[in-house]
């Protein structure tokens, strides 16, 4: 896992370059809030280490003057990011599917949530800039 989150924090950086803004979900204690999985499931659920990914985007981001913000999952696939309607019925994680209950768009939930932190990171540029 280290060697995967190493390529893939170096490919992010090179591929975005200097000054750039990351916006990840702070997914401490995913491991502890996500669903009971089958045994022979566990595996591919429970073994990815966010927070050295994490890391690993965090320091090399820094080297090319740019910056990592961590923020809070929560209802980042259950938000609609335009007209930020956000209920849990919005989401079926089971097909992972997003229906927006109050203006009806559709789009894959896991969309949805890189949608809102794009928003988050808009948001975050906007703050510090005034």
């Amino acid at each position: 896992m280290t060697d995967i989150n190493h390529r893939i924090s170096k490919a992010l950086v090179r591929r975005y370059g200097a000054h750039t803004l990351f916006v990840l979900e702070d997914l401490t204690g995913v491991r502890n809030r996500t669903e009971r999985v089958r045994v022979q499931d566990r595996y591919e659920t429970v073994c990815w280490s966010f927070y050295q990914l994490r890391q690993m985007i965090t320091y090399k981001a820094i080297l090319h003057e740019g910056k990592v913000i961590a923020v809070d999952p929560r209802y980042t696939s259950q938000a609609r990011p335009k007209c930020e309607h956000t209920e849990r019925a919005n989401r079926d994680k089971k097909r992972h599917c997003f229906c927006c209950q109050k203006c009806g768009y559709r789009s894959n939930d896991d969309r949805i949530g890189a949608m809102n932190l794009q928003r988050i990171g808009i948001q975050y540029i906007a703050e510090v800039a005034v």
